[in-house]
């Protein structure tokens, strides 16, 4: 394995974190502060792509506007179908016990999978990419796909913009407050419910982002909410509940890790999340960058 060959595995590996990031961000938000087991999250993640995939068909081109839309539109539809399910039936259940909410969760990824399959069937999707993104770019003598490159454009922007929103503005503080003070937050005037659906929706709507980044990436199937939603649980496990950092880094030990182990042991990539993961609860079981909780 000469060093051009592992700086392409290396940026392919950078580029599936960052889509795992972003999705993988959205169910740290709701699981640290809302404390609840989002199971369905990669559900939505799914339908984000299935949506993406309507619209590009909608449009009909490989343009950059087109994705563009597919950014502006779906994030958007998904954080919408989450007020609904947060309204209805995840109120019902915050700060109730983890297998209420399991239950609850779990049943939802059967009828949004069901509900998938009834719109969409059961065919291989995919999503085709603009043309400014769809060919390479000769870097250190090899031609890296300029998608890739731009994903790992996205990805810290995004991080960045949700740590200001996090820890340096008002409404970060308003929903920090909530994971650990919500009755004082009430008595301060602050709509507690309304902080927290917003918070939900927030969730759904990176979930919904980072399903339009992979149907451009990969192709679309009914198994990719299953196959996400166990990565995403692994990146809070490692990251930390709540942490932007930690989810980054959960990520990337994930993107990267597999990447590389695909290469001579494809089967051992299969289980290097649960490895890591494993070892983080062992040595630090609040994660990387999350803090002990009581």
């Amino acid at each position: 394995m000469n060093l051009q060959f592992m700086l392409f595995i290396l940026i392919n590996g950078l580029s599936q974190g960052m889509v795992l990031f972003i999705s993988a961000s959205g169910l740290s938000l709701v699981f640290g502060v809302l404390r609840v087991i989002n199971f369905a999250h990669g559900s939505l993640y799914m339908i984000g792509a299935f949506m993406a995939f309507s619209l590009s068909s909608l449009f009909a081109g490989k343009t950059l506007f087109a994705f563009l839309m597919l950014m502006l539109l779906v994030p958007p539809g998904v954080a919408v179908l989450g007020l609904g399910l947060e309204v209805s039936l995840f109120r019902r259940i915050y700060r109730k016990e983890h297998l209420l909410q399991l239950l609850l969760t779990y049943s939802l990824v059967l009828i949004l999978d069901g509900l998938t399959r009834l719109i969409w069937g059961g065919q291989i999707r995919n999503v085709p990419r603009p043309e400014v993104l769809a060919g390479s770019l000769d870097l250190f003598g090899l031609y890296f796909p300029s998608y890739n490159l731009f994903l790992l454009i996205v990805g810290p922007l995004l991080a960045a913009g949700l740590w200001v929103l996090l820890y340096r503005s008002r409404t970060g503080n308003y929903i920090r407050a909530a994971v650990t003070y919500p009755e004082m937050l009430g008595a301060l005037g602050v709509n507690v419910p309304r902080v927290m659906t917003w918070t939900f929706m927030l969730g759904c709507f990176l979930a919904g982002l980072g399903g339009v980044f992979m149907s451009a990436l990969a192709n679309i199937d009914l198994s990719i909410g299953m196959e996400r939603i166990i990565e995403c649980f692994a990146v809070v496990v490692i990251g930390g509940l709540g942490s932007v950092g930690g989810a980054m880094l959960g990520s990337l030990i994930i993107g990267v890790g597999v990447a590389f182990i695909q290469i001579y042991f494809s089967r051992m990539a299969l289980v290097f999340p649960y490895v890591i993961m494993a070892l983080v609860l062992i040595i630090r079981p609040w994660g990387l960058f999350g803090k002990p909780e009581r």
